[in-house]
């Protein structure tokens, strides 16, 4: 599986996962602060970033985890820890439920919403990628202003004021540019995340309190379905935690490799 990744640090392999849409930047604000202590492997999962898909695509949220666990035997990093945003918590998750990590941190992940939340959530992901699509041109004078990055940016980032405009723009090529976006996000339909993934290995799941795209109340259903987990809320951070709060995302990560299993 030949998928682009950003390695640095030194230690125990971590693989970090990113969202729907996303690339491994999306980890940026965490990177060095997590390479003080671990080797760190931040992934473009396939058909996202500059990863291909595969020539199948990705017609499931397994499959999806399949193309990473091949990467990670590909890679001699089998058994990493694994830490995972969104759709890659969902994957965390999964990879967790295998039994092919050490631990798994999942971010406000996939797969503990209702019928109603799962639409509402891939409703707002093709809409937002739709608009980008149509307000493209426009893109760099919008993430210009703190005032444009907030009205934009609010569902996903509680304070998307502290965004660099060029990441901004390089995220939003990335959304567009993503061939396993339409894939995984009709893969969504009917996924819930593995009830098993904490039987084993060390699971932390942790949400933001400002998170408008899955919200906060599926803390309280993922408590009931992973009993066995650490369950973390983070107050004041939205649904791309590691960019509002790095330090406490980071700590989390970290702590999350060593939580009781």
């Amino acid at each position: 599986m030949n998928l682009v990744f950003d390695r640095r640090g030194s230690g125990e392999p971590l693989v970090l996962l990113h969202g729907i849409g996303s690339r491994w930047q999306a980890f940026a604000p965490v990177l060095d602060s997590l390479a003080e202590q671990f080797e760190v492997f931040a992934v473009d999962m396939p058909g996202f970033g500059a990863s291909p898909a595969p020539p199948g695509g990705v017609p499931s949220i397994a499959a999806l985890t399949d193309g990473v666990q091949a990467w990670m035997e590909e890679q001699d990093i089998g058994g990493a820890h694994a830490a995972g945003n969104s759709t890659g918590g969902g994957v965390a998750l999964e990879l967790a439920g295998r039994g092919a990590v050490a631990s798994a941190t999942a971010l406000a992940p996939i797969g503990f919403w209702s019928t109603q939340e799962r639409r509402w959530a891939q409703t707002s992901l093709r809409n937002t990628r739709a608009l980008s699509r149509l307000s493209r041109p426009l893109a760099p004078a919008i993430a210009a202003s703190a005032l444009g990055r907030t009205l934009s940016l609010a569902q996903y980032v509680a304070k998307p004021w502290q965004l660099d405009p060029g990441e901004v723009v390089a995220d939003i090529d990335a959304l567009l540019g993503a061939t396993a976006f339409d894939d995984v996000i009709a893969a969504f339909t009917g996924y819930l995340a593995p009830a098993t993934a904490a039987d084993h290995v060390p699971v932390t799941i942790a949400w933001g309190g400002k998170d408008r795209l899955l919200l906060p109340r599926q803390l309280e259903r993922a408590r009931r379905r992973l009993p066995r987990a650490r369950h973390v809320l983070l107050p004041t951070a939205g649904h791309l935690m590691m960019s509002d709060e790095p330090a406490a995302v980071a700590a989390l990560i970290a702590s999350g490799t060593r939580a009781p299993g």
